[in-house]
């Protein structure tokens, strides 16, 4: 049972972490996830503990966590969501074995201490807050659901964001539950000892947790900038993905979407929306198309935004198109981060195989866009930052567009993909965050999803759904939402990641000295026969 004990503890980590995204949704959870992990690392050692432990450890958390936390993906793909498991579970795998690096040799007394337990714990979190960028910036790119993220409904909490992105989120939650297993252990060695001490480590990681909530409450009682206001209709048409693909069945696409967007028109808003890749033909280039689109542009007195396809000489885009003036005039913005296996397939060249596995599924490619282009509204003095599907859930790209005077966000998306599962829900989870970071708010436009407008603290003020709460739904969100007037750039959207790329600065520093003093003890020669052990001193 004693050999058992760090598994099971391993596996109740990536429990607890993958109960606290939908569809589960117990957010709460993350203050004590990643615990139990920590615990059998530092406290459940084997007689030849090792990194190799330590490894399959994370490993066996990871494959838990993200075989929850990822499901949805199968109503797509059974081998895309198999292939991501077993490759996103190595993230938790090196978090482990950095976390193991900072076990302290010996009788473990010096959990005793409050200096050495704040100093593994920050380490800890600058580790676990490392891994997570990481996961999110290098291929194939999928940083969703991190330990902020399950935060989102504490409105004052993940205000810090405005600095830290999610990082810093992620970093406070995970120093917190980190000093929870230690001070356990702490508690339980001085029982044994007779001797209580003053719990510096855990009074400062509270009072950590405090400030930050603190200055969360601050923001929120704080005085709004210059605001203006400005009304939109967001269009869900809800068309399944094999009605919308069959090119049989455009006129029956286009259909749905014009009684929707009659009912839109009747109510004058300023913004007229429609989301992703709506109209199956692209908007500019195919005629019937654009007198289709045209003519309704005409009718209405404000403008109109969707997505659509662009095919053109400098290549094939997934775009937006913003039409002013009753569509006498077009802005085009195409999407810059692509989806692999969604919206392109690398090396499809150098490897048809990937190509063949993933099939019809992605028959050509797209080519990403290059301009952040700020579009601009004829209706209301507003600029808008467009973000495509997934843009919406990447910190760095959506920052470029409030650098360059964006007052609000727009996302169209499609999440018809994933059915009626948990993918829609953790996709707006995600996006949200990029109002908190640069203080703008946000109209989603789905196809299918979630539907809704999002204010600059991140509160989701208005979402489209039916009497019995599903999002899933064919309608029309009318709505409203503020913007600032003369928007100042945050501290995220002048300096990005910086917080979780210093975290991954020091725990670069901190694994090299590690591993330095690991491959000096490997060729030290073993000590003679009756000869003492080398003290640790």
């Amino acid at each position: 049972m004693h050999r058992l004990l760090p598994w099971a503890l391993a596996l109740l980590s990536g429990l607890l972490l993958g109960l606290c995204f939908p569809p589960w949704d117990f957010g709460n959870l993350c203050w004590v996830a990643i615990g139990p992990l920590a615990w059998a690392l530092w406290f459940c050692e084997p007689e030849r503990a090792n990194w190799r432990r330590d490894a399959a450890l994370g490993y066996a958390c990871g494959l838990v966590f993200f075989s929850m936390g990822a499901f949805w993906l199968t109503t797509l793909t059974w081998a895309g969501y198999v292939l991501l498991v077993f490759y996103f579970s190595f993230y938790t795998a090196g978090w482990a074995v950095f976390a193991g690096s900072l076990r302290p040799k010996g009788d473990g007394m010096a959990w005793l201490g409050s200096w050495h337990n704040l100093k593994v714990c920050a380490l800890g979190a600058a580790g676990w807050t490392a891994m997570e960028w990481l996961r999110g910036v290098i291929f194939p790119a999928f940083g969703w659901n991190g330990l902020g993220i399950a935060q989102h409904a504490n409105i004052p909490f993940i205000q810090i964001a405005e600095f830290t992105g999610v990082g810093g989120v992620s970093f406070t939650i995970a120093m917190a539950a980190l000093m929870l297993a230690v001070t356990v252990k702490r508690l339980l060695l001085e029982i044994g000892r007779g001797a209580r001490k003053p719990h510096y480590d855990f009074a400062l990681t509270v009072a950590l947790v405090a400030l930050v909530w603190g200055y969360g409450v601050r923001v929120l009682f704080a005085p709004a900038p210059e605001q203006g206001e400005m009304s939109f209709a967001a269009v869900q048409a809800n068309v399944p993905q094999e009605v919308r693909n069959n090119p049989a069945l455009e006129s029956e696409v286009l259909e749905i979407y014009e009684r929707q967007t009659q009912a839109a028109i009747a109510m004058q808003p300023d913004l007229i929306l429609w989301p992703e890749s709506s109209t199956p033909s692209p908007l500019l280039g195919n005629q019937m198309t654009w007198d289709f689109v045209r003519g309704l542009a005409e009718q209405h007195t404000g403008d109109f935004l969707l997505g659509t396809v662009h095919w053109g000489e400098k290549g094939d885009f997934n775009s937006i198109a913003l039409l002013t003036l009753r569509g006498a005039e077009a802005q085009l913005h195409h999407k810059i981060h692509l989806v692999p296996f969604g919206e392109y397939v690398p090396l499809r060249e150098e490897f048809p195989l990937l190509a063949r596995i993933v099939g019809e599924l992605v028959p050509d490619d797209f080519d990403p866009g290059s301009e952040f282009t700020v579009m601009e509204m004829a209706a209301k003095p507003l600029k808008i930052g467009p973000l495509v599907c997934f843009e919406d859930t990447l910190g760095n790209l959506a920052r470029r567009f409030a650098l360059d005077g964006a007052q609000a966000f727009v996302t169209v998306t499609n999440d018809g993909w994933f059915l009626e599962s948990a993918g829609s829900l953790q996709h707006l989870r995600n996006s949200l965050f990029r109002c908190v970071e640069n203080r703008l708010p946000m109209i989603r436009a789905a196809n299918t999803g979630v539907t809704c407008a999002i204010d600059r603290l991140g509160v989701v003020r208005e979402v489209l759904k039916d009497e019995n709460g599903s999002t899933f739904i064919q309608g029309v969100l009318f709505g409203k939402m503020t913007f600032p007037l003369n928007p100042e750039p945050t501290f995220y959207a002048k300096f990005g990641e910086v917080f979780s790329i210093s975290c991954l600065v020091v725990s670069g520093i901190w694994s090299l000295f590690a591993a330095v003093k690991f491959w000096r003890t490997k060729k030290s020669p073993c000590p003679a026969a009756g000869e003492a052990e080398p003290s640790e001193e």
